[in-house]
């Protein structure tokens, strides 16, 4: 398929996607080089080999899980121009990705009162990869919904139906990446000591 073939619209939606799809691919060699880093790191002799994650990052990820389904019923629904579900779901997706984030903060509690603070006299190496990669997870759960409420807004003015959903798909990939992403995390998390 020719790049260059199509309308200035179709143009338009290619390269919004190709965008996207840039900035997925950045964050994903981001994330490997603090994985990559916690990996090395894990041979310090001061690195906490028996850490056990916090219950709430399993739930937040049990969670997030939910919460692409969601967004997947939110999209099936406009793709049959069903308006009320397809608001339904994405309000439903909006509050799974706000329950997410508490959930992660009261796993960084559960750490806080384990004795483990991100710095300072109380904090160790291990708890504090924990809580950057958790962080700029979080930070980036933060954009997707942004991006769900712009969604949202769009949504409520009519902007979009079977026909014409761009913002829906684009916004739909974001939050299924960053949903696969801490799930990834999660199990990296769990498993590499």
């Amino acid at each position: 398929m020719d790049l260059t073939q199509g309308t200035r619209e179709e143009k338009n939606n290619r390269a919004k996607k190709m965008m996207l799809w840039f900035g997925i691919i950045s964050l994903v060699m981001s994330f490997a080089g603090w994985t990559s880093a916690f990996v090395v790191s894990s041979s310090r002799p001061d690195w906490l080999k028996d850490f056990q994650l916090p219950n709430a990052f399993l739930i937040s990820t049990i969670i997030v899980v939910i919460s692409s389904v969601s967004f997947i019923l939110a999209k099936k629904a406009l793709e049959n121009n069903h308006r009320k579900a397809t608001f339904l779901w994405l309000c439903i997706t909006l509050i799974l990705g706000i329950l997410f984030i508490f959930n992660q903060f009261s796993g960084f509690q559960q750490i806080i009162d384990m004795g483990y603070n991100f710095t300072g006299p109380t904090s160790n190496v291990t708890m504090s990869y924990v809580y950057l990669i958790a962080i700029v997870h979080i930070l980036h759960v933060i954009v997707g919904l942004v991006c769900l409420l712009v969604v949202i807004y769009n949504h409520f003015k009519q902007k979009y139906n079977a026909t014409n959903m761009l913002g829906v798909d684009l916004a739909a990939t974001f939050w299924h990446f960053i949903d696969i992403l801490w799930v990834y995390l999660f199990l990296f998390l769990y498993f590499v000591r």
